[in-house]
């Protein structure tokens, strides 16, 4: 059996569409399969109509957190209430296409692959978010531990066996494509553009978006904390170097009185001394996220094809 898992924020506009697009798409390859949406908080008529049209497909189920936790958070729900063979993740805003979960099927269900991730060879919609996803996995690609998942994002599918080793990691700061990619197993990807909302307003805005880039960042890279010791070395070489010189220049009679030098040099420090206890926060911030240990989500209700489960 298939499992696809699809999360909603305020999706009411485009509901009816992904719902249509999405049974049309499953319907084509597979009579077995189950599709758990999960409502992320929605403030608006999207549990409603998606209760709507669970009462016309029964093979729809709903997933309803108690707030808005989050599109990985929303995405780690759905994975942990499926019950296929085989697992697909979909983005809720149709940018996602679902008519290539017949291909990612296919690479599956042919034992070539373990995991199909989609891959973005392009992008429609606003230059700026454009240009900003392309940066990120520019810098991704150079900084982080993990290759070979250049623009790839939640869209995928994978076999039981890599679900269950996604899932066995548990840490509460989550980038899913990142952790994707870390457990191995064999992974393909299939290419596809990228397309525009089909309608509303982006639930992932600028500032979203970079929190979830930074969690990508400081879960999958040193290279913040490297950063800080390479610049740290740098500065202090500089600095004996300075050092040196004003002694020299001192015993010759020929130092430059005057205070600019002086607190130029106390403001770079202290920037650079601020920048180093940002970058040594948010360590220590995800740090103590773990050892929290809360939830990642609590569930309100699940609507499992017309059976109410708390």
């Amino acid at each position: 059996m298939l499992s696809l898992v699809i999360p909603v924020f305020n999706e009411e506009k485009l509901i009816d569409e992904l719902v249509k697009r999405t049974l049309s798409s499953l319907g084509s390859f597979t009579e077995e399969y189950e599709v758990i949406f999960v409502d992320d908080g929605s403030t608006d008529g999207s549990l409603e109509k998606l209760l709507s049209w669970q009462n016309i497909e029964k093979r729809l189920k709903i997933l309803s957190l108690s707030k808005n936790f989050g599109h990985q958070a929303a995405f780690t729900a759905g994975l942990e209430h499926t019950r296929g063979d085989i697992v697909a993740m979909m983005d809720g805003d149709l940018q996602d296409p679902p008519e290539l979960l017949a291909n990612m099927y296919l690479m599956i269900s042919n034992d070539e692959y373990d995991i199909v991730s989609g891959k973005k060879i392009a992008r429609k919609g606003r230059r700026d978010r454009n240009l900003l996803a392309r940066l990120f996995h520019m810098l991704f690609r150079n900084i982080g531990e993990i290759k070979n998942m250049e623009n790839s994002g939640n869209f995928s599918m994978m076999k039981r066996e890599a679900v269950d080793a996604l899932l066995s990691m548990k840490e509460k700061v989550r980038y899913l494509p990142g952790l994707r990619t870390f457990i191995g197993f064999r992974q393909g990807y299939l290419e596809f553009v990228r397309e525009e909302r089909f309608e509303g307003d982006p639930k992932m805005d600028i500032r979203r978006l970079s929190i979830l880039a930074a969690d990508a960042i400081f879960s999958f890279s040193r290279f913040p904390i490297r950063f800080c010791l390479i610049l740290g070395t740098f500065g202090t070489l500089i600095f004996m170097g300075a050092g040196i010189y004003v002694l020299i220049a001192k015993a010759h009679g020929f130092a430059v009185m005057g205070w600019s030098s002086t607190l130029l040099s106390i403001y770079f420090l202290g920037s650079i001394q601020l920048v180093f206890l940002g970058i040594l926060g948010e360590y220590v911030y995800r740090s103590y996220k773990e050892s929290q240990n809360r939830p990642v989500y609590f569930v309100r209700k699940f609507y499992d094809g017309g059976q109410l489960k708390k």
